[in-house]
């Protein structure tokens, strides 16, 4: 498949002109936020923006209708949130949220620091799409199924095995190895790719990446699968300190929360199923922080609803889409027309389309491109005129 547009991809310094006004979306690699980072994140989309952070299925964020583009790149400047404005579109890295303090063969967050050091000390790779994924899994399964390019996923303590284009090459690596062999891969796939955004759209390009690689399949390859065992709610650490994972309903954070999160002052991680984590608590601290944030929308309810929807951005977002679908689908879980996941399937014959209700994980969209659609099967309900088409659940094949 040949590309006849440019990879536009929005950043910091490029912004996307969304129907409502310029998107930018920053990148945190491995989901990382300091809280300092995120104060100054809550300040830019309040004062610059609409005042909601958004949370992509990346572990990035987006601000969107910023009106002083040239203000917001000099505060993400001062906030380190721009260490590298050359490759700032490429350092998508999404890694294993509780590694290294719950499960887990091996700790994965010291090679997203690797990784990203790798990769902004590169000037070549700066010219790689903006779509492309690096990942890291720690062995348990949760990222590997994310449909990435390039990545690594922990078999045991020492070792690794290569992931390119979201399948298990079947070759396998050190630990030692396992950032320098990602780079090395990265350029390889830059030499490859021609016009194509990912991997999967090259011609054998993971055979042709073993190959320039030196490296041969030497173990059955794993399956990976999307999974979506979102971390919610109260979660003990090795260490028995305590985490907090959050759902953030439809990935929409707003500036006035994020600053209730930030000033809890412990580490923060932005969860690509568009969640957050707060970590490193003692237990009273852990339950001070669910009682000033729960009121405030964020989720630590497992079965809550609100861990079912996905939505694109829909108006006033997207010109293309034919509906607010976000406020739809809001409505519907409101309503209790969306059902948990693990919910038994309603009987839908005869239910009109404003009055459906929908079981189990599920994506709204405003149009047919489905955008932001998760991996994995996923119910569909799809803007139409006179209102939703409903398909699914079904497994997406389309590359992500």
């Amino acid at each position: 498949m040949t590309r006849s547009a440019p990879d536009s991809c929005p950043g910091v310094l490029r912004l996307h002109q969304a129907a409502d006004g310029p998107l930018a979306r920053i990148r945190l690699p491995g989901g990382a936020i300091t809280p300092d980072q995120l104060r100054a994140l809550a300040a830019a989309a309040d004062e610059l923006g609409n005042g909601s952070i958004e949370l992509t299925s990346r572990g990035n964020v987006q601000l969107r209708q910023m009106h002083d583009a040239a203000a917001l790149a000099e505060r993400l400047e001062r906030a380190d949130l721009l260490p590298a404005p050359t490759h700032e579109r490429v350092r998508n890295i999404v890694a294993s949220p509780l590694s290294g303090r719950s499960g887990g063969w091996s700790d994965v967050h010291p090679l997203v620091a690797q990784l990203d050091a790798g990769l902004r000390a590169a000037p070549e790779l700066a010219a790689l799409p903006g779509r492309v994924l690096f990942t890291l899994d720690d062995g348990r399964g949760d990222i590997s199924g994310l449909a990435g390019d390039i990545g690594v996923h922990a078999t045991d303590e020492a070792e690794f095995a290569l992931v390119l284009a979201g399948r298990d090459s079947g070759a396998r690596i050190g630990a030692d190895r396992a950032v320098d062999t990602m780079l090395a891969a990265a350029h390889s796939f830059q030499r490859l790719r021609g016009e194509q955004w990912r991997l999967r759209e090259v011609a054998d390009g993971p055979a042709r990446i073993l190959t320039e690689l030196a490296l041969e399949p030497t173990a059955e390859p794993m399956d990976f699968v999307a999974r979506h065992d979102i971390p919610i709610g109260w979660l003990t650490q090795a260490d028995d300190r305590v985490a907090l994972g959050a759902a953030v309903p439809l990935g929409a954070l707003p500036a006035r929360t994020a600053e209730f999160v930030a000033a809890v002052e412990h580490p923060i991680l932005i969860t690509p199923w568009r969640s957050l984590v707060v970590a490193d608590m003692d237990e009273w601290t852990a339950e001070q922080v669910v009682r000033v944030l729960a009121p405030m929308g964020l989720i630590f309810d497992a079965n809550s609803p609100w861990l079912a929807v996905t939505a694109c951005a829909g108006r006033p977002g997207c010109a293309k889409s034919l509906t607010d679908v976000r406020a739809d689908a809001a409505d519907a879980v409101a309503s209790g027309r969306v059902l948990p996941v693990g919910a038994p399937a309603p009987d839908l014959s005869g239910v009109g389309a404003d009055q459906v209700v929908v079981a189990g994980r599920q994506h709204w969209s405003g149009c047919d491109r489905q955008c932001g659609r998760p991996a994995g099967p996923v119910t569909e309900v799809v803007a139409e005129s006179g209102g939703y088409r409903i398909t699914g659940p079904r497994a997406d094949d389309r590359p992500h």
